[in-house]
């Protein structure tokens, strides 16, 4: 066991800076989830985090875990019902199940044009720098935009750096600006106590509501940005390592079959997550293990003063993590560039998932189409 988990699994300053890469993404979601329809936190906390340690252990690789972005995007803002939301992980863990042992997950990968891939993940990049600069960076007035900066350009000199990760210092300086003007400790310490997953057992009416309300919105972009596009920076980051998309499809589906029943939110993989965790420092499962284990930690002995304990991380530094993660995938469009056409089809893809209601998926078959076409001769090729 140990010497199947050297080299996989490592534990020093930068995996615990990589370890940072996608909470921008993943805690205000979270949050938010809990905070719009009343989810149990210590159960969210810890299986949210749990996930993570499991996927670390089996992928040896920075693979995160996210919260499903459509699902949680329509639950906060339409309050949908914790049943109906977990009703829908189950139905779309069962779906994603069917297409990975079936074989039409790996089919359809396959029949995508890496043009496609590629504008699914500049189309993601772009919403998340977006995302960070319009609704994170600016969020706590004046004091938060002196923080967003000095975090910037700590990141910017330090990005890359093994000896001095950048993301160290960034969290740093969060949570001592949060200590002094955000914190109330007394709060904090009445919020300590143990708290355990709470178990839930998904009805049929759930399931079904939750399959029409929220799997067929989500559906695309997991397909899209959770399997296609994580394989593919998969390949771009860690080419020596062979993860197919079957595999992807099958954790993917996995764990969604599982966390219903103990009030756990759905969850995917990330293309997004991974380059988070990889431009600041992760390259093993260690980077996710530790993330997993500081939900795990909270969730189990904070969830009871949860408001006052995620104000560690200040939203102007969750939005600086989440800007680097959107660039890193703006960054792999410099493989089509090349292409005028490939190049064509990834912005057309692109610029359809940041305009358009259901944009991802409209941008997977338009822009798949398009490059078929341009393939055939039927598209002048530029």
């Amino acid at each position: 066991m140990v010497n199947w988990l050297r080299g996989r699994v490592r534990f020093d300053r930068n995996e615990l800076a990589g370890s940072f890469g996608d909470i921008g993404t993943d805690l205000p979601l979270i949050v938010g989830m809990i905070l719009a329809v009343g989810l149990d936190g210590a159960s969210t906390f810890i299986v949210f985090g749990a996930t993570q340690i499991l996927m670390g252990l089996i992928y040896g690789l920075p693979m995160p875990i996210q919260p499903l972005k459509a699902m949680a995007v329509i639950v906060i803002s339409q309050k949908i019902a914790p049943a109906v939301l977990y009703g829908g992980g189950l139905a779309i863990g069962f779906i994603m199940l069917v297409l990975a042992l079936t074989g039409l997950l790996t089919r359809l990968a396959d029949f995508i044009p890496r043009s496609v891939v590629r504008g699914l993940q500049l189309g993601l990049g772009l919403n998340l720098a977006m995302l960070a600069l319009k609704n994170y960076v600016p969020a706590d007035g004046t004091g938060g935009l002196v923080l967003a900066a000095a975090a910037f350009l700590v990141t910017l000199f330090l990005l890359g750096n093994r000896k001095c990760p950048a993301a160290l210092l960034m969290v740093l300086l969060g949570a001592a600006y949060a200590a002094v003007f955000h914190l109330d400790f007394a709060r904090l310490g009445q919020g300590v106590g143990l708290a355990l997953p709470v178990p839930h057992v998904p009805t049929t009416e759930d399931v079904l509501q939750g399959f029409w309300v929220l799997v067929l919105p989500q559906l695309a972009l997991s397909i899209g940005n959770s399997v296609i596009a994580t394989r593919q920076t998969i390949h771009d980051l860690f080419p020596e390592r062979t993860v197919t998309v079957r595999r992807i499809g099958l954790t993917y589906a996995l764990m969604n079959l599982v966390q219903p029943f103990v009030s756990g939110i759905p969850t995917c993989h990330g293309a997004g997550g991974l380059v988070g965790h990889y431009a600041f420092g992760g390259r093993t499962g260690g980077s996710v293990i530790i993330y997993g284990s500081v939900y795990v930690v909270v969730g189990l002995c904070f969830s009871q003063g949860l408001g006052e304990a995620i104000k560690v991380f200040p939203l102007p530094i969750l939005g600086i993590i989440l800007l680097f993660e959107g660039l890193g995938l703006m960054g792999f469009v410099r493989e089509v560039a090349a292409s005028k056409s490939d190049l064509a089809v990834c912005l057309l893809v692109a610029l359809a998932a940041i305009g358009l209601p259901q944009g991802y998926l409209i941008g997977l078959v338009v822009g798949t189409l398009v490059a078929y076409l341009i393939r055939r001769g039927l598209v002048l090729k530029g």
